[in-house]
């Protein structure tokens, strides 16, 4: 069902018949064989038309179809210079255009794309082009039989079209490249070809190549390698050939009718998958002859070609100053933003210095009054404890045998001095200096200088007559 329906919409498009129920009659009619069905279409000539409508073409303000007989009907024989009587009498085509040719779908599907809207191709066709569209397909039954017929209908890819033209090249190369002169054939497709010679602003020289005919070595050795048609060809045209045997080259000489070789034509694009038939030549020529001919294409489609550049060139120059308008606003955009971004950034540093500050200083404080708080709590701690050992002293004894003197002497050179009873503990001796409250610490301990004795926290157990300070005792302080 998907293959009926691309075939009826194919058919259609390709027809210019909106009518869905007549095209599928006529699809049926021939087994739903899309290029036999297009073909017996095309062929057909229902109509009778003046036969002076050869000479007539459009003005820039007509349309390419004006009317749908023109698109189902094929009046006109392929026209080009077959004698040298026609150039004598001064030949010249109707306008630019002499034909107006739709390319099979094939050759338009099977390179790169159809050149058909493409910006700047709008006044190719004016000023000349014919007010008719041919509907000129290289489909069914063309010279070649069935079998070629039939092998033209796969779809080239573009590396087949492109493949074909790099093996005429190198065809063309192995025959005639005994000559130091060749026309620079591109080794592209036919839609590529025609695409360089668009963007080239330059028509396309179409060369078909028929390696049996009688004439093509001669027209290949004495014309196309000639060094002054191959100078004049390279400087004012873009070149593509093709061979009659490969399926594109074949497709084409279908399209544009050839009906004797050697056969060339000289085209431009057009809109919706066609092109602009601007002068065909068949059969042998000399170079001069060519030369002529080529040379009255190129000086009428000169004003053509020199508006395009020009038109070209305008819309480059407002194209880049548009891109440097917008590269310029673009920078002015970027060097506010980047100003207001750092200016923000400045005010989120300061922010952030400032609550630093603020958070240092709040920790700090907290310090501040936590170091105050504990001074004062160990403070408080020592006064108790200093009021307790004092009271855990009790009363200081009468002289007596059993009683020892003891003197205490401090650091800062202050002496305390106090009885206590002989049996009294060492430890007793620590309470006491502790009570009188004259060092901040508790980290010492008592020393006797002759001999020197230490009495540390060792000997707190010992009594002062069991430690020798009976019946009196001179003691110093070191600080731990």
């Amino acid at each position: 069902m998907v293959d009926v329906a691309d075939k009826l919409g194919y058919f259609q498009a390709i027809t210019g018949l909106e009518d869905p129920d007549l095209c599928t009659e006529i699809l049926q009619a021939h087994g739903w064989d899309l290029e036999l069905a297009i073909s017996s279409f095309t062929s057909s000539d229902p109509h009778d038309h003046d036969p002076n409508a050869s000479s007539s073409h459009i003005d820039g303000d007509h349309n390419l179809d004006h009317s749908t007989a023109n698109l189902e009907t094929n009046v006109y024989s392929p026209r080009g210079i077959h004698d040298d009587s026609e150039l004598e009498r001064g030949f010249r085509p109707p306008g630019i255009a002499w034909r107006i040719i739709t390319l099979p779908i094939s050759i338009v599907s099977g390179s790169l794309g159809l050149v058909s809207g493409a910006i700047g191709f709008g006044f190719w066709a004016a000023g000349g082009v014919l007010s008719y569209s041919l509907g000129m397909l290289g489909f069914g039954g063309g010279r070649g039989g069935s079998e070629s017929s039939s092998s033209s209908s796969a779809r080239l890819l573009p590396s087949s079209a492109a493949g074909e033209a790099m093996e005429f090249i190198a065809l063309f190369d192995r025959d005639y490249g005994r000559n130091p002169f060749k026309p620079g054939f591109v080794p592209e497709g036919f839609m590529d070809a025609l695409q360089r010679s668009r963007s080239e602003f330059k028509l396309l020289f179409v060369y078909l190549h028929s390696p049996d005919h009688p004439d093509t070595p001669a027209f290949c050795d004495g014309t196309l390698c000639n060094e002054v048609f191959v100078a004049f060809l390279n400087e004012n045209f873009v070149a593509w050939g093709g061979s009659i045997r490969a399926s594109e080259g074949f497709k084409m000489s279908n399209s544009l009718k050839a009906s004797r070789f050697p056969f060339c034509a000289v085209v431009m694009p057009a809109a919706n998958q066609r092109i602009a038939l601007l002068q065909q030549v068949e059969g042998p020529k000399t170079p001069e002859e060519m030369i002529a001919i080529l040379q009255r294409v190129v000086e009428d489609s000169s004003p053509v070609l020199v508006t395009a550049r020009v038109e070209a060139e305008e819309r480059r120059t407002n194209l880049r100053l548009r891109e440097e308008q917008d590269a310029a606003y673009r920078a002015a955009l970027e060097a506010d933003q980047a100003r207001e971004r750092q200016r923000q950034e400045e005010e989120e540093r300061l922010a952030r210095e400032a609550a630093e500050a603020e958070r240092k200083r709040k920790e700090e404080e907290e310090a501040r009054e936590r170091a105050e708080r504990e001074a004062a709590e160990r403070e408080a701690a020592r006064v108790r404890m200093r009021q307790e050992k004092a009271l855990a002293l009790g009363d200081e004894p009468e002289k007596g045998p059993d009683v020892t003197q003891v003197l205490v002497r401090f650091p800062n050179g202050e002496r305390k001095g106090r009885r206590f009873e002989s049996n009294t503990k060492i430890q007793t001796l620590y309470d006491y200096v502790d009570s009188l409250g004259v060092l901040e610490t508790e980290e010492y301990s008592l020393i006797t200088n002759f001999p020197r004795t230490v009495y540390g926290r060792d000997k707190e157990s010992m009594s002062l007559k069991d430690a020798g300070l009976h019946p009196q005792a001179s003691l110093f302080i070191e600080i731990n």
